[in-house]
């Protein structure tokens, strides 16, 4: 008998079949695909709880700015600071009354791990009046 389109005249086929082939990379695939881990790292921060009845302010806040440069410098309204002198510098604002907003803002190439650290100290310092500053520049970077 024939097998897909062989010639009966007892010669072996040619053609190779594909399709056990086929079958075992979609197999292979598949197998691919579950053992591959998901990417799951993320940076928790908790995030305030809007009041709903917000204070009335009458006066000008004050507004502290963190900045991070690509060379690794922490800048705490323009000036440079160590991790321990910012935490320093965070303890001290929370404790003034009404607390000053604290504005985050690293540069485009600045150092994720720095960023990381000093979001984490920022964190731990127990800052309330936090956010981030400056991310319309983002919107093209990285793109040509």
């Amino acid at each position: 008998m024939a097998m897909s389109g062989g010639k009966d005249d007892g010669e072996p086929m040619m053609e190779m079949n594909t399709t056990p082939l086929i079958d075992v990379m979609l197999v292979l695939l598949i197998m691919l695909m579950l053992t591959i881990p998901v990417a799951t790292h993320a940076d928790n921060i908790d995030l305030p709880v809007p009041d709903p009845n917000p204070p009335v302010v009458e006066i000008d806040p004050v507004v502290n700015k963190v900045a991070l440069t690509p060379g690794n410098v922490i800048l705490w309204n323009g000036e440079q600071q160590t991790l321990a002198q910012l935490r320093t510098l965070l303890n001290e604002t929370k404790a003034l009354v009404p607390e000053p907003e604290l504005q985050f803002e690293p540069e485009p190439n600045a150092s994720y791990q720095l960023s990381a650290i000093v979001l984490n100290a920022i964190k731990s310092s127990g800052v309330t009046k936090f956010g981030f500053v400056g991310n319309e520049k983002y919107r093209s970077f990285g793109k040509s």
